[in-house]
């Protein structure tokens, strides 16, 4: 009697290694795209200068310009969210770099302050997608248990180009034209929109590889636009976003325009000392926001740990309001301080995620992050104006009085709403109809 023919061998399923091999990859393209986000986030600190010359601005027009990514980015916070939802992260990291790619070159050829605000807003869009595609690479390509840690290493990663944006910029445009570093940064947008469309993919999946955290097969049916209300309607979802605007606002308006001015003025330093006191500032941030990732992981605390921090934040504006005469030294370390209190806020998009279903976690996150663009878009512009009253006035100390307290109150408010924060709803899975 012949012996029955083999039984072919099932599938060999795909290695841990393999996985874990292309998820580095894509994490770090996105991550690429969110520190080069960062460096446009805060290079205007250390061009302002160049700017008001280059365009014959008033201040309040330079907080506008500047804070004109802000406005585009909090726009586009929740459409971004949605889209990271529905489209995925490949075609909006793609599509991001390549518009930040022609906004950035608009900026660097710009004959007139409108046509760099036009760029600037070109570059808003376009960098506008990569927080929240991380986010969801993160959400869909790692463990749960991972998402605050991983939301730490980007802001520390992003923060980096933030400090590479402070004085190292500043020291960059004595040796050369500030133009020619954002047609160097058109050049990297467009090298980066062509490896994310090489190499990102939306999920596991793309790539053969197992589902690391698999989606409800309902949550495809659930139109976007009930995605969004049911995200919305989610009440532990707000007080984050309140924190946002205060917190956030108010970090990203000093560190991202003022801060620089402020201790030129009010200080007598050089544009480069003062500059490496917001790369210290950052710097900070970097460290803060991925020890505040691993400490809320190990501890699985998230309101507690935000509120400690946020609090000490507000606390650590005092020697500016009250005036403190320090050395160099003491207000090099005190930035340093405040940068490591300042990343309470960035647990804001790991309660979101965790209070709403995972398949709708780029909604959740973004719109917890509308709040951060939103104050800095305010409060650029209104210490700005500040400023301008206080020239006008011919009296510049007292504005810059003024201004601090501007910011100092927005971190108050932020503090006084991350004890509105409520404990983690459970995220119900999403039904259709």
């Amino acid at each position: 009697m012949p012996a029955p023919p083999p039984t072919p061998a099932a599938a060999a399923p795909p290695r841990p290694a393999a996985l874990a091999s292309a998820r580095r990859i894509v994490f770090a393209l996105a991550l690429a795209s969110f520190v080069l986000s960062f460096f446009h986030r805060t290079a205007p600190a250390a061009i302002a200068g160049e700017l008001t010359q280059a365009f014959s601005i008033s201040a309040a027009v330079l907080g506008t310009l500047a804070a004109t990514y802000f406005y585009v980015y909090t726009l586009l916070q929740i459409p971004v969210g949605v889209l990271a939802d529905t489209l995925g992260p490949r075609k909006l990291l793609a599509g991001g770099s390549a518009i930040a790619a022609i906004g950035s070159l608009l900026f660097a050829l710009a004959p007139a302050w409108e046509l760099a605000a036009v760029g600037r807003t070109l570059v808003g869009i376009g960098v506008s997608v990569a927080f929240i595609s991380i986010l969801k690479v993160s959400a869909v390509w790692f463990p749960a248990n991972r998402f605050a840690t991983l939301a730490g290493l980007t802001m520390f990663a992003g923060n980096l180009g933030a400090v590479i944006a402070g004085a190292p910029l500043a020291w960059l445009v004595t040796q050369a034209s500030w133009r020619s570093v954002f047609v160097g940064l058109a050049v990297l947008s467009a090298l980066l929109a062509v490896f994310s469309w090489w190499r990102v993919r939306d999920r596991p999946e793309d790539f053969g590889l197992p589902a690391v955290n698999p989606v409800a097969p309902s949550a495809a049916r659930l139109p976007w636009m009930r995605a969004v209300a049911r995200v919305l309607a989610n009440r532990v979802t707000w007080p984050a976003f309140f924190v946002n605007v205060g917190v956030g606002g108010s970090f990203l308006a000093f560190a991202g325009l003022w801060a620089v001015p402020f201790l030129q003025q009010t200080r007598g330093m050089s544009r480069v000392d003062a500059a490496q006191h917001t790369s210290l500032l950052l710097l900070g941030v970097a460290i803060g926001s991925l020890v505040i990732g691993l400490i809320s992981d190990r501890l699985q605390s998230r309101r507690g740990v935000m509120r400690a921090f946020v609090v000490l934040y507000l606390l650590s504006w005092l020697p500016w309001v009250l005036h403190a005469d320090w050395p160099m030294a003491a207000t090099l370390g005190w930035f340093l301080l405040m940068g490591l209190l300042i990343p309470g806020f960035t647990l804001s998009w790991t309660i979101a995620k965790e209070a709403n279903p995972v398949e709708f976690s780029g909604i959740a996150t973004s719109v917890v992050n509308v709040g951060i663009f939103l104050g800095t878009g305010v409060l650029q512009p209104l210490v700005g104006w500040v400023l301008d009253r206080g020239r006008e006035a011919g009296d510049m100390a007292g504005a810059w009085d003024q201004g601090i307290l501007v910011l100092a109150g927005a971190a108050a408010f932020g503090a006084a709403a991350s004890f509105l924060v409520g404990a983690r709803a459970p995220a119900p899975t999403a039904r259709a109809g």
